[in-house]
């Protein structure tokens, strides 16, 4: 039989500024190992140390824009696009934006502290 995840639990966040994490699926809320779902909303000027983490993540903007930095480069995802972060890839988000983000976040396997290896 399906289950229902009736509310989310709301995960502690790293980074310069409060940002709101309600994951949904995940270790925490469902004890789900395989994969997180997580919503995120991030006030402008929120940036969070580098990671360099074990799971891929999967991000769609919903609100705002998200900054994703890499060795190479930097990507900005606008609401309405998404990207994708592989695993064993050093990456910084952000939201510089005036309007912050909110953007869903999966990742494969499930997130964990111990699992994103954040730069210190």
């Amino acid at each position: 039989m399906p289950r229902l995840i009736e509310n989310p639990t709301i995960v502690t966040a790293a980074g310069n500024k409060p940002k709101k994490i309600e994951e949904f699926i995940g270790r925490v809320n469902s004890q789900t190992q395989a994969v997180s779902v997580a919503r995120m909303k991030s006030p402008s000027g929120w940036v969070e140390p580098g990671q360099t983490p074990v799971f891929d993540e999967y991000s769609v903007v919903l609100k705002g824009s998200l900054r994703v930095a890499c060795k190479t480069g930097t990507i900005d995802v606008s609401a309405g696009q998404a990207v994708i972060a592989a695993a064993g890839e050093w990456v910084q988000y952000s939201t510089p934006g005036a309007e912050g983000a909110e953007y869903i976040a999966v990742c494969v396997p499930a997130f964990s502290p111990e699992m994103v290896r954040r730069n210190v």
